[in-house]
């Protein structure tokens, strides 16, 4: 049995700062906002003499020196041995890791890996086809090349949006992505691009080094054929 460290006072859940408590605390401000401790004190639902379900967390955490890893790969009779969890616990536990494995083996089975222009005009397709009106948009990859996410940076008029480099790169560190293709689209279906794009492009280019990100493509886009800077060798 792993024994528990004793503490000098003790407040229930219960009676801590609305705002404080876990379950309340994701409601009010979502699942991120929750240390690992708070996270794992809602699997576990409620702590045992003297300790809240919170330090219980903590102590479980502690003792695998707060390595989730490992913390997975407990089994459900080690996790008994913590006092205070008794086998629906350790059940609900081992469950939610579970998930979390299934989830992120999802994700990266079904993350395409773009490594031509055609790729990422076929992903950024659904979003620009038929579009009247100019949009600036970025796909985003891992290190390897894989798909992340794509997210629209700008909107503007007939011939022309408006791009701030601080929006694209925030968005690449938000989703912790290594690679980045613009795209953007040119209603008039004419995909050569313009003295402004190829400014632009350089702008961003050289800005992304500096940030240790790549730009690897641009492309303009129309509805049936587009533009690739890094198939013309201008990126």
């Amino acid at each position: 049995m792993f024994t528990l460290r004793k503490e000098n006072q003790y407040l229930k859940i219960k009676d801590w700062h609305y705002t404080d408590r876990p379950r309340e605390k994701l409601l009010l401000k979502g699942a991120s906002s929750l240390t690992n401790a708070e996270l794992l004190a809602i699997l576990i639902g409620s702590g045992v003499k003297s300790m809240s379900a919170v330090d219980l967390a903590k102590h479980i955490l502690l003792h695998y020196n707060s390595n989730l890893n490992k913390l997975s790969k407990s089994s459900i009779k080690e996790l008994q041995n913590f006092k205070g969890i008794g086998k629906a616990k350790a059940i609900t536990i081992a469950s939610a890791f579970e998930l979390a494995k299934r989830k992120f083996e999802i994700s990266i089975n079904s993350s395409p890996i773009v490594n031509c222009s055609q790729k990422a005009y076929n992903i950024i397709k659904p979003n620009l086809c038929d579009k009247i009106t100019e949009e600036f948009w970025v796909i985003l990859l891992n290190k390897s090349k894989k798909f992340i996410a794509k997210k629209l940076i700008s909107k503007g008029g007939f011939s022309d949006t408006v791009v701030d480099p601080k929006i694209i790169f925030k968005q690449a560190f938000i989703e912790n992505a290594s690679n980045i293709i613009l795209v953007h689209n040119h209603p008039s279906g004419n995909v050569n691009p313009s003295e402004d794009d190829i400014i632009m492009t350089n702008k961003l280019f050289h800005g992304a080094k500096i940030l240790d990100l790549e730009i690897i493509d641009h492309i303009i886009f129309s509805d049936f054929e587009y533009f690739s800077f890094a198939d013309e060798e201008l990126i």
